[in-house]
């Protein structure tokens, strides 16, 4: 694999994303890994030092392990990871007086190695306020900008290369051609890590971990638990008993749906319960996010644990459908010591410390589309693989405030209508999210002639590859009246619904 060391870089997530469009597998780890552990351990083929808010003189800077510039394998530092080889290898990094933030030209002064391929001027993506100054010794210059004496480096006999900019980002015309020189040039690999070879690598590890035991599965009807359940189900056949739990907080008619596709189409094993009430009463009167997300992963494993003594023999395993992305945003284990917690996941910070189960997450290193591919691989319908992703602890982080039977109600039918609408439109494949929230704010309307003081409901629409970052969709105005007008004639308790045109970052796809 490639591994990123991660030095705060916003950009972090998506040096890994092209590293393995590129079919190379690349995991992201703290800076502060030891050369050691990343032979060793992680079994890397290269390295790769990501960017940083920080200044690399400054007392309190992250740093790496100097020993990764002589452990033998190739590395490669984009921005500050570029400044941070070059000044701890004997090299210069100072405040430049001329500030690099956007395009700028890029001059080739030799077209070897990273840049085989890469015309000799390139537009590309900078975001720096220091450079280096001067290089360590055996280094050389492969280009420059007006502004940046040294725009990309080499030290050829170490094969320790820089880059002052960002090759990951779309604004770098040719960037992937360069990280595809690095990886397939420089490191060797060939591009192998494809959904057959995932496929074939996840059955495997599934099996030495899990032997003939048994696993319980943790099935919401989502893409990411369909796909595990598939994927457990080709790797341990009936040793695979999947409990879908009806929490209350499906959309409507989901969970008859869930039950009916399992037991019917794919064969397998199925528990339903439907512990609706015992969700209820676990978030009554509780309208912190963090503390809902928490009660029902909570919950989730209780009644898991209740159920599972049920059956007949012993489970020792559950299975859960984590996704890279979850891990990262949680900053959980596995993500870069820097990383900040944006909120818990239900399949990872929503679960208590003590419980029964060894946790299983086969497709734990997987992005949403990676889990797609996968899905595909293993025969399971388009119409389950290409569904929108859906919250963990469902609609009752899409109701603003208190959990209530009444409010779940009135939630499902306007989502209803969204997803309905969305895809007479031809439009639920182009988005990566497409829902309804219920906010408790009551306004004036008139309906009928008649004062009306009813709740609000927000339509929210996004683009997205991973839900690392989102943009937010622009919909056609006749899709928005068209929805708009069903919703307030056909939902009770609605008068007025209003349209999200916040993109993450700042704000979140989902509102808690």
């Amino acid at each position: 694999m490639i591994v990123i060391l991660d030095f705060g870089s916003q950009y972090s997530e998506l040096i890994a994303r092209r590293v393995r469009e590129a079919n190379v597998f690349s995991q992201v780890i703290s800076h502060d890994t030891s050369a050691d552990d990343i032979v060793n351990k992680y079994d890397a083929t290269g390295i790769i030092l990501s960017g940083g808010p920080s200044s690399t003189y400054e007392e309190d800077a992250p740093q790496c392990d100097s020993a990764l510039f002589s452990c033998g394998l190739p590395v490669l530092g984009i921005c500050y990871g570029m400044q941070l080889m070059a000044r701890t290898l004997g090299g210069e990094v100072e405040r430049s007086d001329k500030h690099e933030y956007g395009p700028a030209q890029l001059l080739v002064d030799d077209s070897d190695s990273l840049f085989n391929n890469i015309s000799s001027e390139s537009s590309i993506w900078m975001s720096h306020g220091d450079s280096v100054s001067s290089l360590p010794d055996g280094f050389v210059r492969l280009a420059h900008t007006s502004n940046c004496q040294f725009a990309a480096i080499q030290e050829p006999s170490k094969r320790l290369y820089g880059l002052q900019f960002h090759p990951e980002v779309t604004h770098t015309d040719e960037g992937t051609q360069m990280l595809h020189n690095f990886l397939y040039d420089v490191c060797g690999f060939k591009g192998d890590w494809t959904p057959a070879s995932v496929l074939e690598e996840s059955i495997k590890k599934i099996r030495e971990e899990v032997g003939d035991q048994k696993v319980l599965c943790a099935l919401s009807g989502g893409v990411d638990s369909t796909v595990v359940s598939a994927l457990l189900h080709r790797a341990i056949g009936d040793n695979l008993t999947c409990m879908f739990i009806d929490q209350g907080f499906m959309r409507k008619g989901e969970a008859e749906r869930i039950e009916a596709t399992f037991t019917n189409k794919f064969n397998i094993n199925l528990v339903y319960v439907n512990a609706a009430e015992r969700f209820f009463n676990k978030v009554k009167g509780v309208t912190n996010p963090e503390e809902k997300r928490k009660r029902i992963g909570e919950e989730f494993i209780r009644v898991f644990e209740e159920e599972s003594k049920k059956l007949q023999s012993d489970i020792p395993y559950l299975a859960q459908g984590t996704l890279y992305s979850d891990v990262i945003e949680s900053a959980g284990v596995g993500a870069s010591k820097t990383a900040v917690k944006i909120k818990s996941h239900h399949n990872v910070g929503g679960l208590p410390e003590k419980m029964d189960f060894k946790i299983i997450e086969p497709v734990r290193m997987l992005f949403k589309d990676e889990v797609r591919k996968l899905g595909l691989e293993l025969g399971v319908p388009e119409e389950i693989v290409f569904r929108q992703p859906f919250p963990g602890p469902g609609m009752a982080i899409r109701i603003i405030g208190e959990v209530t039977p009444e409010r779940v109600a009135i939630l499902q039918n306007a989502d209803q209508i969204v997803l309905d609408e969305v895809k007479s439109a031809g439009l639920y494949r182009d988005l990566w999210q497409s829902f309804a929230v219920l906010i408790p704010i009551q306004t004036v309307g008139v309906m009928g002639d008649q004062r009306t003081y009813e709740h609000t409901i927000a339509i929210r629409a996004v683009n997205s590859i991973d839900a690392m970052t989102a943009e937010w969709a622009r919909l056609p105005y006749d899709l928005l009246d068209k929805i708009s007008s069903r919703i307030i004639n056909e939902v009770q308790g609605i008068n007025r619904v209003v349209y999200d045109v916040s993109s993450k970052p700042p704000a979140t796809i989902e509102w808690e």
